[in-house]
């Protein structure tokens, strides 16, 4: 016991009582068990909703703490205590809007069954670190339950990402720094951390691509299944092991499933016994900038607004960062805000302010509330909260109620201006008003075609000829279009009364590709355009006859995908500028614009690069599109010597439903994924909820675990294994049941 309490004076820091802290972490260990079952999946069970969150981030700290602790960094603005100066900016972008002494007070005063949920939360990753001294954090050694205010909205990108860093960094490096100093601190310098996903390299080369974010989520009415039971698709893209799969129960009705991201105690995308979510990148326009007229008077700083002059509050920031010797080092900045936001930038002479939605704990609680809400009138109850900002919903439940609900933040606005653009923040008619009511959000709710769908298109078509209409609702309700993945999802749906769980996760990978209809025509069109004579069209004979004979379809042995997408990849290469200047985006362009010369030119350049890098162009897809995992690192390292797993599917700019966003990397020539399909699952409501699911590579982020690789297999073909949903089918998959600490 000497022992422990010696290793535990690292981890508490500052406790007074370090005795009765462990007594208590103990004492809430012993109400919880976590089974794990057949694939290391952990199923949490609490006496009380507590427990069961000091359990399951227990469990998920076990999996992967680097990650846990990895996105606490980013989300306290703390990144570059780990990773160096070099972050400096991402971190000052956070403590624009996180406030550490604002959270405390907001922790302070939240309601006592959301203090009780950040306590054991704390507790739990505490009571990880004291029985597990082998673990060395890099900058986290002490949780508080203030923390999880932090990250309270379990999207890959958050809204606060939509700063731009540059233009940032332009306006406060041009500001005086209060101070900058080196400060006492030791450790070794820390991996590098790859937090926003690269433009992709293409068969063109690097930059040319940016791969498509997104999910896809499907809800089918009981009218259009074959058992009468309502179905739902989960499918969030996102950047790989970017969330656990977990189980997590209590005596008190919580009874959740599905995929949480990395350190956050609720699921984020998932079911329980009756109601099942699905959330998708929205593209609402709810994030606006103000040019505010900034004037110096009596040694201060003041903003117009209407007839006053407004005083420009101010605080200074410090941000700590590691410096090359492994020491740390901290610059101090004073950052400004006006009642619009902090400001982020300079533009003609004005500063810029932006708004967002800025309301941590109602995020928290909504983000918690929603898994326990058993039915579709229940959910809607947590939307009265308006913070899930920057996502909309695909929903379904056991009482036959399906819904595609739109994000649930949308200041009304004066549609007199253009809120696309910065706006004018001395003008009073500019200020938002209160977030549109569900009943006003272009949502579609049971509609009588039996489906919706969302693929992060618009919500114009999430029902077909029964969705919203878009000149109903103001233009800054959503600002995207139909993407290829769109008219992929609504082809399957319609007119389809017979899905079980197998055919909708089969629909769910169909494999055929909606952005070549109308590009290879158009590039038959151009071969038959040219002179029989013509240089390009003889040597591209061969490779004209092999796409003209596609079916459109991706598949591990298909040659024709391969030579396909580095055609098209080439030739928007080849038209980039052309489309940029002509406004028109670039598949549009090359289907409808592009030159003769330019298709064959690109074809010929796809068949070169392929035969010089496999060594022909008649090269399957399979050989070139790869998962890989070899470390348990947070930027992955890819060898084409080394074992890795063919995979048909392909990006989601090509109109693949299951999408698999990869490149080459430095010394490779094949191409390796990194985003897409991460977490996949199919669930059936009704007396008895079913399921099957998938997690890409595996649960653990640990190479010497079993789990670090073991559902790869199951991901790249689309076989979703069972879920152990209930009770009596944990114990016959049961491997390991244990309490905390054990």
């Amino acid at each position: 016991m000497k022992k422990l309490f010696l290793a535990l004076a690292t981890v508490l820091v500052g406790c007074s009582s370090p005795e009765l802290e462990v007594a208590r972490w103990q004492a809430r260990a012993d109400n919880v068990t976590i089974t794990r079952d057949d694939w290391g999946i952990a199923h949490v069970r609490g006496r009380t909703d507590a427990d069961a969150v000091f359990g399951m981030i227990y469990a998920q700290a076990e999996d992967d703490f680097n990650r846990i602790e990895v996105n606490f960094l980013n989300a306290m603005g703390r990144l570059a205590e780990a990773e160096g100066e070099a972050e400096i900016w991402r971190d000052l972008r956070m403590r624009l809007f996180i406030d550490p002494a604002e959270m405390r007070e907001l922790y302070r005063t939240s309601p006592p069954w959301l203090r009780d949920l950040m306590v054991a939360w704390a507790d739990g990753l505490n009571y990880y670190l004291f029985t597990h001294p082998e673990v060395r954090p890099r900058v986290l050694d002490r949780f508080e339950p203030w923390m999880a205010l932090t990250f309270s909205e379990g999207s890959i990108g958050g809204d606060i990402e939509r700063v731009d860093l540059g233009d940032l960094r332009a306006f406060y490096e041009a500001r005086p720094v209060a101070s900058s100093r080196e400060v006492e601190g030791s450790g070794a310098a820390a991996d590098s951390l790859e937090t926003e996903e690269p433009a992709p390299a293409g068969a063109a080369g690097a930059g040319a691509w940016v791969e498509p974010g997104g999910s896809n989520g499907f809800a089918i009415a009981p009218s259009n299944t074959a058992t009468g039971e309502p179905l739902l698709l989960i499918n969030p893209h996102t950047s790989f092991f970017f969330r656990s799969e977990l189980h997590m129960t209590s005596d008190e009705g919580l009874n959740a499933y599905g995929a949480v991201t990395w350190g956050q105690f609720f699921v984020y995308q998932g079911f329980n016994e009756t109601a099942g979510w699905m959330h998708t990148s929205s593209s609402v326009d709810n994030i606006d900038e103000y040019l505010e007229t900034v004037i110096e008077r009596d040694d201060a700083l003041h903003y117009v607004y209407g007839d006053e002059e407004r005083p420009v509050a101010t605080r200074d920031v410090t941000i700590r960062y590691r410096t090359d010797t492994g020491d740390l080092g901290e610059r101090t900045f004073t950052v400004y805000r006006t009642h619009h936001g902090p400001i982020v930038r300079e533009a003609d002479g004005r500063w810029v302010a932006v708004r967002l939605m800025e309301n941590p704990r109602d995020a928290l609680m909504q983000s918690y509330l929603r898994t326990k809400a058993g039915n579709l009138e229940e959910f809607l109850e947590t939307m009265e909260l308006h913070t899930n900002s920057s996502n909309n919903t695909v929903f379904a439940d056991a009482e036959g109620n399906i819904a595609y609900l739109h994000s649930n933040f949308v200041p009304r606005r004066d549609e007199r201006f253009d809120w696309s653009a910065p706006v004018d923040g001395s003008d009073p008619a500019t200020e938002w008003g209160e977030p549109l009511p569900v009943e006003e959000s272009p949502n579609v709710i049971n509609p009588p075609n039996g489906w919706v769908q969302n693929t992060n298109n618009w919500p114009y078509s999430a029902a077909g000829t029964h969705s919203p209409r878009r000149h109903d609702y103001p233009a800054y309700v959503d600002r995207g279009s139909e993407n290829a993945r769109g008219l992929h999802a609504v082809r399957l749906l319609e007119g389809r009364t017979d899905f079980t769980v197998e055919s909708l996760r089969d629909a769910a990978y169909d494999s055929y590709l909606t952005a070549f209809e109308p590009l290879v025509p158009a590039l038959l069109e151009a071969w038959s355009a040219l002179p029989e004579d013509h240089p390009l069209r003889r040597r591209t004979s061969e490779q004209i006859a092999e796409l003209r004979a596609w079916d459109l379809r991706w598949g591990v042995e298909s040659i024709p995908t391969s030579l396909a997408i580095y055609w098209a990849e080439h030739l928007g290469d080849r038209i980039g500028d052309a489309a940029r200047e002509a406004g028109v985006p670039g598949l549009e362009y090359m289907a409808t614009r592009a030159a003769p010369e330019d298709h064959l030119a690109a074809l010929e350049a796809a068949a070169a690069q392929l035969e010089a890098d496999f060594g022909t162009w008649r090269t399957p897809w399979g050989e070139i599109n790869r998962f890989q995992r070899l470390t348990g690192d947070i930027v992955q390292p890819f060898d084409d010597s080394a074992e890795s797993t063919p995979v048909g599917f392909t990006s989601s700019r090509w109109g693949s439903l299951a999408s698999f966003g990869a490149r080459t990397y430095p010394g490779t020539v094949r191409r390796y994924g990194t985003s897409g399909n991460s977490f996949v699952a199919v669930v059936e409501f009704g007396d008895r909820v079913r399921a099957v699911a998938v997690t890409a590579g595996g649960e653990s982020g640990d190479p010497e675990s079993p789990h670090f690789d073991d559902q790869v297999d199951l991901y790249a073909t689309g076989n979703l294994r069972e879920v152990f949903f209930h009770p009596d089918q944990l114990e016959q998959r049961a491997r390991r049941t244990y309490r905390p600490g054990a």
